[in-house]
């Protein structure tokens, strides 16, 4: 099995490399922060999330509103660490459990990917997409209906990449040639 890691910062262009490359590839890919989003509407992780950060993080449907969980994590390292112990477990176990099924090629995509050494030492090829941060902005900005402030308080949360290792570093210009470019270079 081959596992290919793909990270950057929210907007950088990791879901669409991704998916191109697994299209190319023919193979299986994994968006790790859907994993996430799957365990906030696990019953038993949404009423452990709404003990710690209280009821108000629940939208008119009952549902956990990341949205408004986000606002509180993301300023709030402590809070963000609280969210991750809750919600770990269950990331683990459906990561695992795909890691089982012993896909020949296997792309993970995750912007905390290398923050996890379980599974970043598991990536065969590790891959970071940068791009320009205000055009990364807008463009998450437009596509997740937030305003600025909630995008600069959940870029603040991000990681720094720098003391990572990659195999490669591709700069995203948001143009289709480039990412067919970036996508021929990835061995």
């Amino acid at each position: 099995m081959k596992i290919i890691g793909i990270t950057g910062k929210s907007g950088s262009g990791k879901s669409t490399l991704t998916s191109l490359l697994a299209e190319k590839l023919k193979c299986e890919s994994v968006n790790v922060d859907k994993i996430g989003h799957q365990a906030t509407n696990n019953e038993k992780i949404s009423q452990k999330l709404c003990e710690v950060f209280g009821n108000c993080i629940r939208n008119e449907n009952g549902k956990i509103d990341r949205k408004k969980l986000g606002n509180i994590v993301f300023s709030n390292q402590e809070k963000m660490n609280q969210l991750t112990e809750i919600t770990w477990d269950y990331m683990q176990q459906v990561l695992d459990e795909i890691l089982k099924q012993e896909p020949e090629i296997l792309i993970l995509e995750w912007a905390l990917l290398p923050s996890v050494s379980k599974y970043w030492k598991q990536c065969d090829v590790k891959i970071l997409i940068k791009a320009d941060d205000k055009i990364r902005k807008d463009k998450v900005m437009e596509r997740d209906g937030i305003t600025e402030e909630y995008f600069e308080k959940r870029d603040a949360s991000s990681m720094d990449y720098s003391q990572f290792q990659f195999d490669s570093i591709f700069e995203n210009d948001y143009q289709l040639e480039t990412m067919e470019k970036i996508i021929n270079q990835i061995k």
